[in-house]
């Protein structure tokens, strides 16, 4: 397996996948109104490929508003059902996660499931003095910070029109 940036001819497999891991449409939806937003980063879209080339993952990452300034979140994020727990989506993490520190990128944000990613750094927001902007369970909105993150970076993190009806 290995992983790259998206391209724009993948776009139609990446819907694919993400309608496949979900039983409604809105991931899929979901990622294709993040392509379409100023938060978009064509380099921090990464899709997974098995052996023979074919996408079997995908995760995003695009810019929100802590405090008003942009920081990274992750998500949506699908893999095949039937590859699920083989490590494709943790390949997509950590791939991510190197990216976002290449970039220089101060911090990352996770509504997710409390057992998966604290295995990559991911911690309660709220250790960081960062909260979400609804009344999500402490445990399942996370943060990681990066190697330039700041301690000023606290406050309410806003997320786009892009999630609207999602999150």
């Amino acid at each position: 397996m290995t992983t790259r940036a998206e391209r724009t001819k993948d776009a139609a497999v990446i819907r694919a996948v993400h309608l496949a891991a979900f039983p409604t449409p809105a991931e899929a939806d979901l990622v294709e109104r993040i392509r379409a937003s100023i938060g978009f980063v064509p380099d921090l879209a990464l899709v997974a490929e098995d052996p023979g080339g074919f996408v079997i993952g995908h995760l995003l990452l695009s810019y929100v508003s802590l405090a008003g300034e942009p920081v990274l979140a992750l998500g949506p994020m699908a893999v095949l059902p039937e590859l699920q727990g083989q490590g494709v989506g943790s390949a997509l993490v950590v791939a991510a996660l190197d990216a976002a520190e290449t970039r220089e990128e101060p911090l990352v944000v996770v509504l997710g499931h409390p057992w998966f990613y604290p295995r990559f750094g991911f911690r309660p927001a709220s250790r960081y003095g960062i909260f979400p902007s609804a009344p999500w369970p402490d445990a399942a909105f996370m943060a990681k910070p990066l190697t330039t993150y700041r301690g000023d970076l606290r406050g309410r993190v806003t997320y786009p029109p892009a999630f609207d009806g999602v999150l």
